[in-house]
């Protein structure tokens, strides 16, 4: 997503006229309850299963988003597991870049994307890659591989692994492949040029309903691109 952005040089421009913006899963993990806290400062809570998710105001968002309206995104501390009084605002723009984990698994949010990407990575790069971010994170290498193989890998593969195939498209090595990101960029530029006006589904991960960006005191449709894996303000790679 990252990547995309900087091609496309929105990463360039002032958050309010950005036409195209990233938005992350991990921004809406539910409140924790003191006993949960407890577990997860242990590593033993699973932040990879779907109820982890506030898939409830997750859905609003999104759908606040689509129709033009400027909202407040929750901030999540990773270091703590908490959600943070502050809060991050974000603009209307054209194209949404959503991505996560879980991103496909619930059907109501799903539905709302148009154009739907599948990052396919390489099991031991995503497990090097949760290593480092996770000693970062001030975490010991024992708690990040008993947490990988007690929570991480199952849920990979029960929850994460079965959404391909509800994707568009899948993209194998993620960054490294620049024909596919290149493609991607294509696209969004040819969405926000107006050479794409309508989609002919109602959801497919990216955009449904695209138009040409309008003026502040309209309220057209944004388009949702949504990939299944992770990146975006917060740098998480989790395994996937």
């Amino acid at each position: 997503c990252e990547k995309i952005m900087e091609l496309l040089g929105q990463n360039e421009v002032e958050q309010r006229q950005r036409q195209v913006l990233i938005l992350s899963q991990d921004r809406f993990y539910k409140v924790l309850t003191a006993e949960q806290k407890a577990k997860a400062l242990k590593g033993q809570y699973n932040f990879d299963h779907p109820d982890a998710f506030d898939n409830d105001l997750m859905h609003t968002t999104l759908k606040n988003i689509v129709e033009g309206k400027t909202v407040e995104v929750p901030t999540y501390d990773f270091v703590t597991h908490s959600r943070l009084a502050e809060t991050t605002v974000v603009y209307p723009a054209d194209v949404v870049l959503f991505e996560g984990i879980l991103v496909f698994y619930n059907q109501d949010i799903r539905d709302m994307f148009h154009l739907r990407l599948f990052v396919d990575t390489d099991s031991d790069v995503r497990l090097s890659r949760r290593v480092l971010r996770d000693m970062k994170r001030g975490r010991d290498l024992e708690q990040i591989l008993t947490q990988y193989t007690t929570f991480v890998k199952p849920a990979f593969e029960e929850f994460c692994l079965p959404t391909k195939k509800y994707a568009d498209v899948i993209i194998p090595r993620g960054v490294d492949n620049m024909v596919a990101i290149n493609l991607i960029v294509q696209h969004i530029q040819d969405i926000l040029n107006g050479d794409i006006c309508k989609w002919q589904r109602g959801a497919v991960n990216g955009h449904s309903r695209t138009y040409k960006r309008p003026f502040p005191e309209q309220t057209e449709s944004s388009s949702v691109l949504a990939a299944s894996k992770r990146s975006h303000l917060e740098s998480s790679s989790r395994p996937h």
